[in-house]
């Protein structure tokens, strides 16, 4: 970044690292040696992203087999109804009353595997049609789901999504009240989907974005290093699973 003043470059490593971007990933963004971006996460007391967010008691598990665990999870984020202040320069100027997006994800536990579909709204139906659509993603991969874990919404706590759970022979796990970091690799995972894809990239709109998500999404499942997987991505992992027959969960 030869344009770049070193304090310059000190607080765009540090904006970056508050997305919750991994050194190699702003690295990349950035253009320069993972070393000195580690080295300078390390100088402003970024070194570790635990440090970005208030200590909490550890809460850590993995499961062994694929399809153990499906880790699903909602975020709203708000449509895009014209080009924002990254591309006009402009704060002035904001989009208002164009709605929101519900950003649906699915993780599996011991791959970190992913799923994702943006859809228009987090309706107990919407999420069921999600829930559907996510076990056949998975059981393309030769993988058979056995659990699934979500949060306390109106939308996992009703009939019809109970319904559908006893259909696809699932057991559906609930987080503990008030404590939705048990269900933490749904809320790490979108902390990732929300640094490398909607707010990876400068987009016009919302359909912009929408169809930049399976390009980012094929680049977390089979190239992103994951630190928790040894660096690797999630289906090098899956494939070292079947090799060590491990995937107990396969079909």
């Amino acid at each position: 970044m030869p344009h770049r003043t070193a304090e310059a470059q000190v607080e765009l490593i540090a904006l970056l690292r508050r997305l919750w971007m991994t050194a190699a990933e702003i690295a990349e963004a950035l253009g320069m040696p993972r070393s000195t971006v580690s080295a300078v996460l390390m100088r402003i007391g970024l070194g570790k992203r635990s440090r970005l967010e208030p200590a909490e008691t550890a809460n850590r598990y993995e499961r062994r087999h694929p399809g153990d665990l499906l880790h699903i999870d909602v975020k709203k984020l708000g449509r895009i109804g014209r080009p924002g202040h990254r591309v006009t320069g402009d704060r002035r100027r904001r989009s208002r009353g164009v709605g929101w997006e519900f950003v649906h994800i699915c993780v599996d536990d011991a791959t970190r595997l992913a799923y994702v579909e943006v859809l228009d709204d987090e309706r107990a139906t919407t999420a069921v049609g999600f829930l559907r659509r996510s076990v056949a993603h998975f059981h393309a991969y030769g993988i058979r789901v056995e659990r699934v874990m979500t949060d306390n919404g109106n939308a996992y706590r009703s009939a019809v999504h109970a319904l559908a759970c006893k259909a696809l022979r699932i057991k559906h796990l609930r987080t503990r009240p008030y404590r939705p970091r048990t269900n933490g690799k749904a809320e790490r995972f979108i902390r990732t989907l929300l640094a490398g894809w909607a707010y990876g990239a400068i987009y016009g709109n919302s359909h912009e974005r929408r169809r930049a998500l399976a390009g980012w999404l094929d680049f977390y499942n089979r190239r992103r290093p994951h630190g928790s997987l040894g660096r690797q991505p999630p289906l090098y992992r899956l494939e070292a699973l079947r090799r060590n027959n491990v995937a107990g969960s396969y079909t």
